[in-house]
């Protein structure tokens, strides 16, 4: 079981880079900045009531500064959530009320607080919503504190900004160009407010956390850093926290925790070990261990994976329950403990002889239409035989292919076959 309470002797900057959290840094000296104690935050956005599985990302990045002695602030952006990030986004956000970004927020604070211990301790993390300091500015408070020191130049260089203005649609808003001055002002009023001297976020955060030291340094004479995680992508490019269902987030009522589960026991093969790194507390030389093979004998890996996250985020009940779940929906597959369960609930019939011809054996199982149809599946890499891929459309099953007396035949994720071998 992972202990999110476990401290850390190492550098904080040496445990993210090991685990491939560092895109880029503000700061030459992060490191030496890094080896005392110190106050950072990040910022989840309340556009919807729940966090999706890429924001663990920063969740994860809190979490390790925690273990590593800093204490961690996590913002929930009540008055930015009303504005909306126009970063990465190639138009306006629907408009949110204030009773929605509250609720929003709350259940935020709840999934943060799954994985970062929040408590009055010196590492313990402190939740803060910017509507405490933004909502009650005036219109004339905020130009000449912030607008004053900011450079509308420098505004329009960041990506961010640049994107919505040379692409398509119909452009920024003034309203969602006066969310990086809002953004600013959050890390300017926490160095004043919180001590908070390092900011942490996304990659596409990048422009935002500049602006945030610049206006610091200018208005408070500040000296702050700013550190960026990668984006997360899959290996094959596709976006990150998609399954068949569509957006995999973190409230139970969204995605349960048994898709959560599958989510992960799902991922491609190149991507398990970066995986492990970035959203389980597991050592390094574990996850080494663990991945050091191919093919089928991920499986082992992935289910660890799968394990590991669902009981950080929904607990040791629901991750037993979900694994429990999957051994009996999916079989054969061997959980964290090395068990082996037989497919006893899936379609099947009896299959006599050798040789048999993969497609036919498809169209059989009702996995597809036509042999055609097969072949096309076989050929875009969604058929495997147990766990392994099938990449020749005419291959025969065989003798070879029997586990525990049965073959089984899955086409994409979901769909499965189990032939019986007399």
């Amino acid at each position: 079981m992972s202990d999110t309470t476990t401290t850390e002797t190492r550098n904080l900057y040496d445990v993210l880079e090991e685990r491939g959290f560092i895109a880029q840094s503000t700061d030459e000296k992060i490191r030496e900045r890094l080896a005392k104690p110190v106050v950072a935050y990040s910022g989840f956005d309340p556009t919807a009531d729940s966090l999706h599985v890429g924001s663990m990302v920063p969740i994860m990045g809190l979490a390790h500064m925690q273990r590593c002695g800093h204490k961690p602030i996590a913002l929930v952006g009540g008055a930015t959530g009303l504005v909306g990030d126009p970063s990465g986004k190639t138009e306006a956000r629907q408009m949110l009320t204030f009773d929605d970004v509250n609720h929003n927020a709350n259940c935020i604070a709840k999934q943060i607080g799954k994985i970062v211990r929040f408590d009055d301790s010196p590492t313990g993390a402190k939740l803060v919503n910017n509507a405490d300091w933004i909502k009650d500015l005036t219109w004339i408070e905020l130009l000449r504190e912030v607008g004053s020191r900011v450079s509308v130049n420098r505004m329009l260089s960041m990506e961010s900004v640049k994107g919505r203005m040379t692409g398509e649609g119909d452009g920024i808003s003034y309203l969602e160009f006066s969310y990086m001055i809002m953004q600013a002002y959050d890390f300017a009023h926490l160095s004043q407010t919180e001590k908070c001297t390092v900011q942490m976020g996304g990659q596409d955060q990048w422009g935002n956390i500049v602006m945030g030291i610049e206006l610091g340094r200018k208005q408070y004479d500040a000296d702050l850093a700013g550190l960026t995680f990668p984006l997360m992508t899959k290996a094959d490019g596709g976006k990150f926290g998609k399954s068949e269902a569509g957006n995999v987030w973190l409230s139970p009522e969204r995605t349960s925790p048994y898709e959560f589960y599958q989510f992960w026991r799902n991922v491609a093969d190149a991507d398990v070990r970066k995986f492990l790194c970035f959203f389980t507390f597991l050592p390094i030389q574990e996850i080494d261990e663990l991945t050091n093979c191919e093919g089928a004998a991920l499986n082992a890996a992935k289910e660890k994976l799968a394990f590991e996250v669902t009981q950080l985020l929904h607990g040791e009940d629901e991750a037993n329950a979900a694994c429990d779940s999957a051994k009996r929906a999916f079989g054969a597959a061997s959980d964290v403990t090395g068990d082996s369960i037989p497919h006893e609930d899936l379609p099947s019939s009896e299959l006599d002889g050798d040789g048999a011809d993969i497609r036919a054996m498809m169209v059989k199982a009702g996995l597809a239409k036509s042999n055609g149809e097969a072949r096309k599946l076989i050929q875009n890499g969604g058929v495997r035989v147990h766990d392994e891929k099938v990449s020749d459309f005419i291959r025969k099953l065989t003798a070879d292919d029997v586990k525990d007396g049965y073959i089984l035949l899955r086409a994409g994720k979901k769909r499965m076959f189990r032939f019986d071998v007399v």
